[in-house]
């Protein structure tokens, strides 16, 4: 999986995920999950790894993707990796997800 072909993906809220981010393995299998009912935000995407919620989608990525996701039937997986301590210090970047080959498309 290159950068050229992820997506990088903030963990909001990382304070309250860190450790759990901590615990993944380099390379894992992140699975997307909808939260029609977060009271934070409208479009939610949490991020699961190893079946822990380990943070969100940002905001302006998860819109265009809320919808897909939910009408989806069964979960939406992709592959994704901890990010390195320069993708944190550079950005804040904890994970990154290969969005290439997800079986939704955004909306426009």
């Amino acid at each position: 999986m290159s950068d050229s072909v992820l997506q990088r993906i903030p963990v909001v809220a990382g304070l309250a995920y860190i450790e759990r981010v901590r615990r993944l393995p380099a390379a894992f299998t992140a699975t997307l999950a909808v939260e029609p009912e977060n009271q934070y935000f409208r479009h939610a995407i949490a991020v699961l790894g190893n079946d822990e919620k380990v943070g969100y989608i940002a905001p302006e990525v998860a819109g265009r993707y809320f919808e897909a996701i939910k009408e989806h039937s069964g979960p939406v997986t992709c592959p994704a990796r901890r990010g390195t301590p320069s993708d944190h210090e550079t950005s804040g970047v904890e994970i990154l997800l290969d969005f290439t080959d997800l079986p939704v498309a955004p909306t426009a």
